[in-house]
């Protein structure tokens, strides 16, 4: 019996709520063998009463199949959560969780109430045109992006990210391309297993993308919103100070009545609506000028004329876009002249422009 056998069997340890074990997580501080008796050292930060003892019950169980093992004793190090305030600052976070938002400068979210609505697209190419643009005015700062949708995760595919985030100081930091930090579900869980989770989880993890990312320095940063106005939706508004709303829809009548709905949620909690987006407004075929409007037409304007709000710009469809995604490879970044792109990086301009 040895330290590698005992850590080996504590790598089929997983942190709750995680796929990942409490090894790759880094809680785990020393091992102690003394004759046949063995003694794990793990600190965790939490201000969960329960994660202790749930540790200590699965390490105890993991190495109770180790036949040459006597008693067992789990020592953990509970690091608690900063306490609970009303403050709203970046510092303290609306929920009293401790948060590394301290030096982002603006917060946007990017909603839609409605799937399939080509939000997460938008989100990629949003943050890529910010990037570009803020790059020209001699700013350093960097933008991110939080993948907020648990159960379809799609932002790492989009953006060409592929890995798992380091862990230093119990603090996930984001991964990068294209000068874009982000975090999303999809580092943390392998892309076979489905997240079976129930809203409380789905809440938890979306505090900890707020309480236990090192975001650093930011200029913006985008928080690509699951579709819906449940647990997920009301935790972000709640835990993160935002600086507005995005709202992402279609034309067709479907799209733009959800869409509506949905962003009526950020008016209940004091956030501003930035504007709106319609997405696949029109077809452009090569050897024609005219339009085609496949999905119907005039859905984003009737939707920022309700929501008294600026029609920020509309997204043609183009077969650039999705290939662009599809390769990891947003179209602003592959194709900067393609009108898309342009349209992206009018919306980023008006975006900096409005909250600066």
């Amino acid at each position: 019996m040895n330290k590698e056998t005992i850590e080996t069997a504590l790598k089929e340890v997983k942190y709750p709520g995680f796929s990942r074990d409490i090894v790759s997580f880094g809680l785990l501080r020393n091992i102690d063998i003394k004759n046949q008796n063995v003694i794990v050292n793990l600190e965790v930060n939490t201000a969960d009463p329960k994660l202790p003892l749930n540790l200590k019950n699965a390490v105890e169980d993991a190495l109770a199949t180790i036949t040459e093992i006597g008693k067992v004793e789990v020592r953990i190090n509970v690091k608690a959560a900063t306490s609970p305030t009303s403050s709203t600052d970046r510092n303290s976070g609306q929920l009293g969780v401790k948060n590394q938002l301290q030096n982002v400068e603006r917060i946007v979210a990017i909603a839609s109430g409605k799937g399939g609505v080509g939000k997460s697209t938008f989100t990629v190419n949003l943050a890529c045109a910010l990037n570009d643009i803020l790059s020209s005015l001699g700013k350093s700062n960097k933008v991110g992006i939080i993948d907020c949708d648990i159960y379809g995760p799609s932002i790492p595919l989009m953006i060409g990210i592929n890995g798992r985030p380091e862990i230093e100081d119990n603090n996930l930091h984001p991964l990068e391309n294209f000068g874009i930090r982000v975090m999303s579900m999809g580092f943390l869980i392998d892309q076979n297993t489905p997240v079976v989770w129930r809203g409380p989880m789905v809440t938890k993890t979306i505090t900890q993308f707020v309480s236990n990312v090192n975001w650093g320095e930011l200029e913006f940063l985008l928080v690509d919103l699951p579709p819906g106005t449940g647990d997920a939706q009301l935790t972000i508004v709640q835990t993160m100070p935002l600086d507005g709303a995005i709202i992402i829809t279609t034309p067709q009548i479907a799209a733009f009545n959800v869409a509506r709905r949905g962003a009526t949620m950020f008016g209940k909690v004091n956030v501003p609506i930035l504007g709106v987006v319609e997405n696949m407004s029109f077809l452009e075929l090569p050897s024609s000028e005219e339009r085609h409007y496949l999905f119907g037409k005039g859905g984003g304007e009737i939707t920022a004329l309700d929501l008294n709000a600026k029609l920020l710009g509309q997204i043609p469809l183009y077969e650039g876009i999705r290939v662009g995604c599809d390769n990891g490879i947003p179209l602003v970044i592959s194709e900067p002249q393609s009108s898309p792109a342009v349209a992206y990086k009018k919306i980023a301009e008006d975006l900096i422009n409005s909250i600066s």
